[in-house]
């Protein structure tokens, strides 16, 4: 609903309330849970209720905040806009139209002439009910306009008491602290030219610590695969702000007359339901995407941890003929194929086949993987390049870099490699043309696209060049997918460290971790699915002991923990025994039997008690069918371990339960509940809610695969 005096936004479950003033930008009154139908006489009683003052009201009183805070509102917090023009501050003036107010989306042009600014802004209640809040930024003044930032925000009550925020490292990405929500304002950046592993990923505000099942969430997400800043805004006058942006550098964007700073689309999502309810937001919008994947997503094996560098064509015929014999579909070959590629020092930048290596190229292990039925992946990195490469030669202007700082100082190396500047035309047609030559002749079905470091004084043209670097990364991917349809790219950035949903408006899968540890993938699965629904999620069986860690672990925990994602394997599979390789071609089976619930349904994850314990499921649309993967990552507390309670299935209908121990068997104490000995056990979907399954004692690293179908 719109009118002259406020509009009303709707969808799933979710609504916001804005309200116009008679100059400035709206206001947003309420972002949560449906408040229903609303007539005039409703929000004129709804704006009073909530309206801390009576007019004539001062500023000092603080009025209520715009869409974009500044201090003219009365706002102690953090700005939404600081901008400069000739080193002077903007403090705007706006004057606001509404150019399109529908159902779910609201489209305002805001003016002020004597600063010469234009503010564009478009609100939209996606499907699932996930918040996305798009600005634009025109300079129609005379004199280049300086923006320092300009973030997206939306309220959040009082009563949102905590705040969790997440960190991380390389394979232990995506880490979560939860602390009483602080005072003033709080923020987190990223400034690796990535996220970085330990980028600010999502931010959380709850009543109380977050569940997974219950109690209300707020949360922000922003859709840009470089620096970012999240913000938390808890100030004495107004209600809290949670809001998100681009963190650019001084000069970094720099609007000549006429030129336009579009940012990053922020994603907000509430919900009364804990986190799973955050994660059916953003899985339900992600997966209405035209873009989004809609063919089941193979079962894959990448060379990486099976060679390594190491390229051998028999040896890799051998290894593609064992993976389609399993049931692999997806065959990838990883780092090491092209000119001088022996070692992580030379080649990047030459994407050419080494002749010495692949003295017949690469057609015809290409061509045997597509007559055994798998699709051929090949590995790219295609904005680095290494100092000893044909490329660096002939064209050493093409690195974003520091000129002082090319070659490295002592010490100072970051991988033995650099940045290709792919804003400069020259560089990105270099790699495209190379990227799609190699595309077309081998019949690539699949690019596994890597960017293995951070971007350390990046400068392009002089000036700072993160921004434009990325959008040239972004332009590069949907060209070679638009000259070579059907074509999928998987973003990887060492393992987890660009899985945003700017990147993923253009690629169709992420790699989440370089670690293939399943203990340490319980956790980094878990909350990259707090975003992304499990299908993006590149999820693989590795070797034991896993090279990352050291630590080994049983094949059935590694397969269970594979399941979680789009499966695959990262392992040599003609080191396989005959158990082994029983059991994978069982997996494989498993997984193309269920993938068609596990990358539709609906993620749940039931609150336990234990910290040893790991539950996740996946829920059909219709609840006729759930998969439960139960885990540990240690010793349960108790020789009577809990039970375990679904509270998302019917509860009016009955429902089969067993254990899919194809992939191999979990192991626990000598106490085991009668229905894990044999026979059948039918039980509602309300006594499954509310009385629930006794779990066995599983031993520590272990995990059972339960499977209900009703009948």
């Amino acid at each position: 609903m719109n009118s002259r005096n406020w509009t009303v936004l709707r969808r799933d479950g979710v609504s916001l309330i804005l309200a116009h003033p008679a100059a400035g930008l709206p206001s947003v009154l309420h972002w949560g849970a449906d408040l229903g139908d609303l007539g005039e006489a409703d929000l004129a009683g709804f704006d009073r209720a909530t309206s801390r003052q009576s007019a004539p009201g001062t500023l000092d009183a603080a009025w209520r905040l715009p869409l974009v805070p500044q201090d003219a509102d009365g706002w102690s917090g953090r700005p939404g806009l600081l901008a400069t023009r000739e080193g002077r501050p903007v403090f705007p003036r706006w004057t606001t139209a509404v150019e399109e107010a529908g159902e779910a989306r609201l489209r305002l042009t805001a003016t002020d002439d004597a600063s010469g600014l234009v503010l564009r802004t478009a609100i939209a209640i996606g499907e699932g009910g996930l918040v996305l809040v798009d600005h634009e930024l025109d300079n129609t003044g005379e004199g280049e306009l300086d923006v320092a930032w300009l973030e997206a925000t939306l309220p959040v009550p009082k009563t949102a008491d905590h705040l969790t925020q997440f960190a991380g490292r390389w394979v232990r990405e995506k880490s979560p602290l939860t602390t009483p929500m602080p005072r003033g304002t709080t923020v987190r950046e990223s400034r690796r030219g990535r996220g970085g592993h330990d980028a600010p990923w999502v931010t959380l505000a709850s009543n109380g610590a977050p569940r997974n099942r219950g109690g209300e969430v707020w949360a922000v997400h922003l859709g840009w695969s470089a620096d970012v800043r999240h913000r938390v805004d808890r100030v004495n006058e107004h209600v809290s702000v949670l809001g998100a942006g681009e963190l650019v550098r001084p000069g970094e964007i720099r609007l000549a007359p006429g030129g336009t700073y579009a940012t990053p689309t922020a994603y907000f999502a509430w919900a009364a339901d804990g986190l799973d309810g955050i994660s059916a937001r953003f899985h339900t919008w992600m997966r209405s995407r035209p873009q989004h994947p809609k063919t089941p997503r193979p079962l894959v094996l990448n060379t990486w941890e099976a060679v390594y560098f190491d390229h051998d064509g028999d040896r890799l015929e051998a290894l593609a003929r064992k993976a389609a014999a399993v049931g692999v579909e997806r065959f990838v070959l990883d780092d090491g194929w092209f000119h001088l590629r022996r070692d992580d020092k030379a080649g990047l930048g030459d994407w050419t086949v080494d002749p010495e290596v692949w003295p017949k190229g690469l057609e015809p292990l290409a061509g045997l993987v597509h007559s055994l039925g798998m699709q051929f992946g090949l590995w790219f990195e295609p904005e680095m390049v290494n100092l000893d490469s044909d490329l660096a030669r002939a064209h050493p202007e093409w690195l974003l870099a520091n000129p002082a700082s090319v070659p490295a100082p002592e010490g100072l190396s970051f991988r033995t490699q650099y940045v290709l500047d792919l804003a400069n035309p020259g560089a990105f047609e270099h790699v495209r043309s190379q990227m799609s030559a190699l595309v077309g002749a081998l019949g690539i079905d699949f690019i596994k696209w890597d960017h293995n470091r951070d971007l350390v004084e990046p400068l392009h043209a002089g000036a700072p060049g993160t921004h434009e670097q990325t959008l040239a990364a972004y332009r590069l991917i949907a060209r070679l997918k638009s000259d070579h349809p059907g074509l999928e790219i998987e973003s990887c950035s060492s393992g987890g460290a660009r899985t945003d949903l700017g990147i993923l408006a253009h690629t169709d899968r992420v790699w989440a971790s370089d670690s293939n540890d399943p203990v340490e993938r319980q956790e980094i699965q878990r909350w990259t699915e707090l975003v992304l629904p499990p299908e993006l999620i590149g999820a693989h069986v590795g070797p034991s002991p896993a090279h990352s860690s050291g630590r080994a672990t049983a094949l059935p925990y590694r397969i269970a923990t594979s399941l979680q994602g789009s499966a695959g394997f990262e392992w040599d599979l003609l080191s396989c025994d005959d158990e082994e390789t029983e059991r994978i071609t069982a997996f494989a089976a498993v997984y193309k039997e269920l993938r068609g619930l596990l990358h539709t349904g609906t993620v749940v994850r039931p609150d336990v008690l234990d910290p040893a314990l790991r539950v996740r499921g996946v829920v059909a649309p219709d609840r006729s069918e759930a998969v439960f993967t139960v885990a540990t990552v240690a010793s349960l507390e108790d020789s009577l371990a809990e039970r375990l309670r679904l509270d998302c299935l019917d509860p009016e209908r009955r429902y089969r339960v067993r254990v899919r121990d194809e992939i191999g068997a979990a192991r626990w104490g000598w106490v085991t509940p009668a229905w894990l000995d044999g026979g059948e056990t039918v039980l509602s979907g309300r006594v499954l809610a509310e009385a629930g399954l006794q779990l066995p004692v599983l031993w520590p690293v272990q995990a059972m695969l339960v499977h209900l179908t009703a009948v």
